[in-house]
């Protein structure tokens, strides 16, 4: 794998600001801040950032940005970036974990090695969890997706991230570089093109990095899959040349406080045609990322043992590429799934949910007693959330709320969508238990109601990130490309599983 990511030295200390010696020195403000508990930072600045202030050249609104000297004795830091965040009363920890992600990579593109984050005693949110928001913020700016250019300058990269408290955190800030490294990694597996990132090499990595994080690792050929009857697996893997995988990660804590065993399950699809069913070609280059959800999984699951969450966990990842090749399924087949249903295929490009059916009955057979699967699954997503917001579909409502609580927090937005019964008609079918796709009409919730069909009795939620895996557009806080949508989320769920643990 090219280098896309650096994990840099993150500390918390509570020492004054002025001690605090980096490259550059980063400050969140309100609109209406006063600097009441920094009051020495605008003289060290010269007095530019009241001068900004009073000629309306920076106001505090959301990502605005001011660059300053800062000198004076005592002061080590020689420069500042101010970084608005808005109205006092409506900051979220989101917000905190843009603002370090914009101080991350403003020093990048400037080529500073470190940086100061000023964590103010007037930010409105427990210390800890400002902790870690801006600890991720700072680490998943140092992510670079332009890993195949043989030209250019040398990317410039965070060597050391310091967060001053009023209160030292050393957890917190080991928890957020912990996630905010491990999205990095299922950014750096997103951004691999599909003649590198195969079904086969896509498992060699994922025991590879499973193994460094003490998982449990099995990886299931198309001998084994086939024993286990996955006929939908199989079906979308006939047409392609290169064999499927399962990736079956677990993880079972030291001392185990709570009974529930959670599973994720991934769609791990490293590229995708559409098979028969073939997609147009304008932005086909970007199915390589429609292993995303695969890559949320493993990198969730070595977070979860990283951090030594307090719950079993067992991550299942199908891989496979869909493609148009002689042996492909096509539009009238019928498959049968390893749990006895039958499907007729009615589009090849419905893909993603027969790989995952199969792979969450493998998951219950396994025990877990709540499921979350995580896909790139459908546009209709897309058309209905847009590129900002995950879709969340699943029972009882209880428990996609805990899920939707941790994508908060997390940072992943997500919003929940109907799965009622009558949504089942869409995929009615005249030969089979029913047909793997609906139509446009409900698109997203026809799919989810698939899924549905192999989650058994257990609580389950299904994430569809379609529209947020992949950044189509550079924001301050956010480069183009892979996103690692979901990590955070799905290890935030277990970290957390006291919260939830006896919901049903």
């Amino acid at each position: 794998m090219h280098t896309v990511y650096k994990t840099p030295a993150v500390a918390a200390s509570s020492r004054p600001t002025r001690d605090l010696d980096a490259d550059l020195l980063l400050i969140p403000v309100f609109e209406d801040d006063d600097l009441a508990d920094e009051r020495d930072l605008d003289a060290a600045s010269g007095g530019e950032y009241a001068a900004a202030r009073a000629r309306g050249a920076f106001s505090g609104k959301p990502y605005e940005q001011l660059f300053t000297p800062i000198s004076g004795d005592g002061w080590k830091a020689r420069r500042a970036l101010w970084v608005g965040v808005g109205p006092r009363n409506t900051l979220t920890t989101e917000q905190l974990r843009r603002v370090a992600t914009i101080g991350g990579l403003v020093a990048r593109q400037r080529r500073f090695g470190s940086i100061a984050i000023v964590a103010r005693a007037s930010l409105p949110h427990p210390v800890g969890r400002v902790i870690q928001a801006v600890a991720e913020g700072a680490v998943l700016a140092n992510y670079e997706g332009t890993s195949y250019k043989t030209s250019g300058e040398p990317v410039a990269w965070l060597d050391r991230v310091e967060i001053r408290a009023a209160e030292m955190d050393g957890t917190a800030a080991e928890r957020g570089r912990v996630l905010a490294e491990c999205t990095n990694v299922a950014r750096a597996l997103a951004n691999e093109p599909g003649n590198v990132l195969t079904p086969r090499e896509f498992a060699d990595r994922a025991a590879k990095l499973a193994r460094e994080a003490s998982l449990q690792v099995e990886i299931l050929d198309e001998r084994q899959i086939a024993d286990l009857k996955m006929g939908m697996l199989m079906g979308v893997a006939r047409g392609s040349s290169e064999p499927p995988r399962l990736v079956v990660l677990r993880y079972k804590p030291k001392q185990v406080a709570h009974q529930a065993v959670l599973g994720l399950v991934g769609k791990g699809i490293t590229f995708d045609t559409g098979g028969i069913s073939i997609k147009p070609s304008e932005n086909m280059d970007k199915m390589k990322d429609d292993m995303s959800g695969g890559a949320a999984v493993l990198c969730a699951m070595m977070a979860v043992a990283r951090l030594g969450a307090p719950i079993q966990c067992i991550g299942i990842i199908p891989t496979t590429e869909n493609m148009p090749g002689g042996r492909a399924m096509k539009p009238g087949d019928i498959l049968t799934s390893a749990e006895g249903k039958t499907v007729e295929v009615l589009n090849t490009d419905a893909e993603g949910r027969l790989i995952l059916g199969d792979a969450m009955w493998y998951a219950r057979t396994l025990g877990v007693t709540h499921l979350v699967d995580v896909a790139t699954l459908t546009g209709a997503c897309v058309v209905a959330l847009g590129k900002t917001t995950s879709g969340l579909f699943g029972r009882p409502a209880s428990w996609v709320e805990q899920v939707r609580l941790a994508s908060e927090r997390a940072g992943d937005r997500s919003w929940p969508m109907p799965v009622f019964d009558d949504y089942k008609d869409l995929l009615k079918s005249d030969i089979a238990d029913f047909s793997n796709t609906g139509g446009r009409a409900g698109g997203a919730i026809s799919a989810a109601v698939f899924l549905k069909e192999f989650a058994g009795d257990v609580p389950w939620v299904h994430m569809d990130i379609a529209g947020t895996a992949w950044a189509e557009e550079a924001k301050p806080y956010q480069p183009k490309g892979a996103t690692g949508v979901g990590v955070r989320t799905l290890a935030e769920l277990a970290l957390d599983a006291g919260s939830w643990v006896n919901s049903r």
